[in-house]
């Protein structure tokens, strides 16, 4: 009586007509799809590493944008260019900012603010006509003069930019410390 031939192949023929390739690489499908515990410990600690080297990138470039960003004075627009109610746009230290002259209604005088809002980083729109800015995104409003939110989701107010006017022309000299 002959003996059954055995078949373990994943397209069922016997091994006698099985294409060569197939009996140098004599690997199951079902098997191949299993992944050993040392590929999975592997792959757990490269991922790891790779998690671990993103953290500290961006660390390293945080500790380089605050030295980039040290305090400076920037010239930013001549002191008579702005009528009371207008509004200038400009980029301090890498950052978009907004340059406010207030009616006299509202206190007179020139304000700076970062135009990011501080719900979710997007850009405020001057209304000065009512004495704000408006966040368009979530219908936030912030007081003209003094960058606090009066209504809709923020709740800090915007970074206020510290302003000098010096032989005319209106100098960003810092950021001040919010409360």
């Amino acid at each position: 009586m002959t003996e059954p031939t055995r078949v373990d192949t994943p397209d069922l023929l016997p091994a006698e007509a099985q294409p060569r390739w197939r009996r140098d690489f004599p690997i199951a499908r079902p098997e191949d799809d299993l992944v050993a515990r040392r590929d999975f410990g592997r792959f757990l600690v490269l991922t790891s590493f790779a998690f671990v080297a993103g953290q500290v990138w961006i660390g390293v470039k945080g500790l380089l944008r605050g030295r980039a960003r040290a305090p400076g004075s920037e010239r930013v627009a001549r002191a008579d260019g702005l009528a009371p109610g207008e509004a200038l746009a400009f980029s301090y230290q890498g950052e978009d900012a907004l340059l406010l002259r207030l009616d006299e209604a509202a206190g007179g005088g020139l304000v700076a603010y970062s135009s990011k809002c501080t719900h979710l980083a997007c850009a405020v729109v001057p209304e000065l006509e009512q004495g704000r800015l408006l966040c368009p995104c979530h219908h936030g409003y912030f007081d003209a003069a003094s960058g606090r939110p009066t209504a809709g989701p923020p709740n800090r107010p915007l970074p206020r930019i510290l302003l000098e006017v010096r032989d005319g022309w209106v100098w960003a000299v810092g950021r001040a410390v919010s409360t």
